[in-house]
This record gives C-alpha cells, structure tokens and sequence, in this order.
C-alpha cells in the first residue's frame, strides 16, 4: 500500500512506527522540519514538511496514487480539510483523527461520508469506553472483547502471593484444565515473550490470556486479584476523556470530577446530570482528603498532564484506593507506570494506533488490538476460504515465532485453540504477535 499520514508530532511518529513492519510505501507530511529529520535519520521513511491542506504539499506526496491518507493532527478540523481535500485529488481511502463528541455522532458521520471521509476515529472515545470496560472487569489491568464477547483477552499482573507464582505453565494447565483459557504472552521486565509449557510465571509477570468469558473470576483468582464491586469513583480532569467516561458511567456509580479550570467546570456542569464537579486542584492532597478520596472504588487521572495523572494515581494507591487508571501520554512512561503501582495505563497513540493499522491489513481484519505497555497487536482475522490457514490443523501450520493462534469463534461458539484444531473458512481466529511476525501471520490468512 501507498500511504500518506499527516501528523504534527508523536501521533503520526507512532503510526508510522506501527506500519512500517509491513510492506508499505509510507510518506509522512508534517509542519515540523525537526522531528521529520530525526524520523529520517532513523528509518527509511520518506517525509515531506509542510501543511497537510496545502493542494501542492498533497500534490508532492503523489497523493492521486495513495491507496490511503490518514490524517492524525491534533486540530480535527485540519483533519477533515486533509481527507476531502485528499479524495479529490485521487486518494482511494481517507482516515481522520476527530476529538470533539459532536463529530462522532451519526448525523456527522453521515455528511463526512458524503464528503468522501472513509473512516473517522475519536481516540478519547476509544479510551472512554476502555475505562468503562475496565471498571466492569475489577480483576483485569487490560481487557478486550473478540466477536461480541465470546472470547475475551484480559492481561492480569501476577500478585506475590498468587496460586500460579513459580509453576510452569504445563503445571498450571494441566492443575486447571476445567478453565477454557490459553496464555498467549508474558511481559517481565521489560521484554514480552511468548511462552511454553516450561517457562515458570513469577510475581509481578504482565500475563496476557485469552479465555471464554466464564473462565475470567476463577483465572483472577488464580492471578491472586480479587473482584470487588465499584460504585465511587473520582475522576481528574474534565476534558474530554473525563467527560465522555462520566456521562457512559454516572448513571450505574457515584462519579465525582475534580477539574482545575473554572469554565470547563461549569461546561461539565452543563453536560452532566448525575455528576459531581469539582472545582479544585487534584496536586491538593488535603482537599483530596475532604472530596473523601479514602472511600473511593476507582480514580481515574485523564488531565493533559502525564506527570499528574501519574503523581495523583499513585496518592490514590497510598489512601487504599482498589483501582488506579492513568492517562499516559508519553509512551516511554507505560512500563515504568505499571511497575510502580498503578494497575492501568490508558494511551491514546496506541488507542489511535489500533483502529487506523485495522485499515491497512486488508478486509479479512476484523479487529486489531495494539497493547498498551508491550510492542505486540492482537488481531481477529475472519478466515476466507481457501487460504493456508484451512489447509492443515494448527500444529501443522507454519505459524512464525513471535506469534500464537489463541482462539477461534465459528458461528456463536468459541473455541480456545489447540494444536489438532481445524480452522475453517469463515472462522474468526485470534492471533496474538509480535511486531517482526504480524506480515508472516497475515500470510496465513490471506
């Protein structure tokens, strides 16, 4: 593929990162002259400097014979000027990067279509409805719904005291073979692994599962996490993510915002019908305690400031706090912020990441999943027919290290996968892999 992606910093850098294991032609448009020279000291791909809605930069960047523009500035409404401006001049698909809620409503939708948008993706939305997600799963640092629900994908830390600390895998399996579950990845210090019946798992292991939805409360335990229920939760910041998580969640718990700024707050106050808002400074420990911190299920940090979001998750856990969420946006921060305590990091590069590296895999990709904390993508392929992947059973088939067939959905049955299992055609697998494996795996299933 001929892709085009318009950025003005690290979010385009990312997604540029994220396609550049497969065999693309990638051209990066952005404003800052700096940051495309370090990009091209460091890889391969081709850059232009330049505005994005510019006819002559697009022009330059041969944008008539792009297979896709993607445009992930931070202003939409550049955005939405690139991709229509983009399709008229030849571009076969257009992806763009929207923040506000009012442009991912339907009646919107519609008119981008019209306009010749292809494909929208609001990465505060997404990370809005990964918070909800997490707070239903209490047990789970990560989770990650395949076909509805049939098969889920959670990645659990393996407590001190955990059943499982100092067994192999084969031993844990073969203790718990009642559980439809398949671990797929470890991440220990730094360095993810898939691994074999041999490896032994050790405290404070990032395990990756994929299991049938009724093996999750007996695999938490085993983790050594407990469920709880949640019903309070303080949120930091106001802005987007922490609006849009609010209004999704207000109405089954008790929320409770705290934002700095005077105007956001009486916006918030506006938009909301069942929420506290709170104008103060998170930093405040002392107000913290008066706002009843010691009481709270879940905090969830969303400011525009890492270090913040950082600080004040790790305050929440000094108070007692069950659940911690963090806005991580440096990326370089998500290992570190995992180990020093908080249980989830939110990115909103990764979140970005996912949706729009779905679009490049061709139509067999139903969904894809980059992971937050560990360079690795979980993808669900709908099998076509004929492919490499029907051809013999799993333990047969020449899957690449770095990858692992976890589990397939045929029809409304979900199966976790085993080495005599034949896939079928219209089967829905679940690949967890590696970046260097993704092009190898795709292969198969194509």
């Amino acid at each position: 593929m001929d892709i085009i992606i318009a950025g003005d910093g690290e979010v385009g850098l990312h997604l540029a990162e994220a396609l550049e294991h497969s065999d693309h032609n990638i051209t990066i448009v952005d404003p800052h002259e700096e940051l495309l020279r370090m990009m091209e000291s460091h890889s391969d791909l081709m850059t232009i400097a330049g505005d994005s809605t510019s006819i002559n930069v697009l022009q330059k960047a041969n944008v008539k014979k792009a297979d896709m523009v993607i445009a992930v500035l931070h202003d939409e409404h550049i955005n939405l000027l690139t991709g229509i401006l983009a399709k008229k001049l030849g571009a076969k698909r257009v992806i763009a990067r929207v923040n506000t809620m009012e442009n991912i409503r339907q009646e919107a939708w519609r008119i981008y279509q019209d306009l010749g948008i292809d494909g929208i993706v609001s990465p505060e939305d997404i990370a809005a409805q990964e918070i909800v997600s997490l707070l239903k799963q209490t047990g789970a640092t990560e989770v990650y719904d395949f076909a509805g629900g049939k098969l889920e994908m959670y990645m659990m830390k393996i407590e001190d005291k955990a059943a499982i600390v100092n067994k192999t895998l084969d031993e844990v399996q073969d203790r718990f073979k009642h559980l439809d579950f398949k671990p797929v990845a470890v991440h220990r210090r730094q360095n993810t692994f898939i691994p074999h019946g041999a490896d032994r798992l050790m405290a404070g292991d990032m395990l990756y599962v994929i299991s049938k939805p009724q093996a999750i409360k007996e695999l938490m335990s085993l983790s050594g996490k407990q469920r709880y229920n949640i019903r309070n939760v303080m949120i930091i910041g106001g802005g987007r993510v922490g609006r849009i998580t609010a209004k999704r969640l207000e109405n089954d718990m008790d929320i409770k915002i705290i934002e700095v700024d005077k105007n956001r707050c009486m916006e918030l106050s506006n938009t909301l019908s069942n929420t506290l808002v709170v104008n103060a400074d998170a930093r405040d420990v002392d107000m913290l305690e008066e706002e009843g911190i010691k009481s709270v299920d879940a905090f969830i940090a969303v400011t525009e400031n890492t270090e913040t979001n950082i600080l004040t998750c790790l305050q929440a856990k000094a108070y007692g706090v069950k659940r911690t969420i963090a806005l991580v946006e440096n990326i370089d921060y998500i290992d570190i912020s995992q180990n020093i305590g908080i249980d989830t990091i939110i990115n909103k590069k990764l979140i970005a990441a996912s949706y729009i590296v779905r679009y490049t895999l061709g139509d067999n990709v139903s969904t894809l999943k980059v992971l937050s904390g560990i360079d690795a993508d979980i993808v669900e392929f709908v099998v076509p027919d004929g492919c490499l992947a029907t051809m013999r059973s799993i333990n047969r088939l020449h899957v690449p290290d770095g990858a692992i067939i976890a589990g397939i959905i045929r029809g409304e049955q979900s199966h976790i996968a085993t080495g005599e299992f034949q896939i079928e055609a219209d089967d829905r697998v679940v690949v967890f892999a590696l970046p260097n494996a993704i092009k190898e795996v795709e292969k198969l299933f194509r």
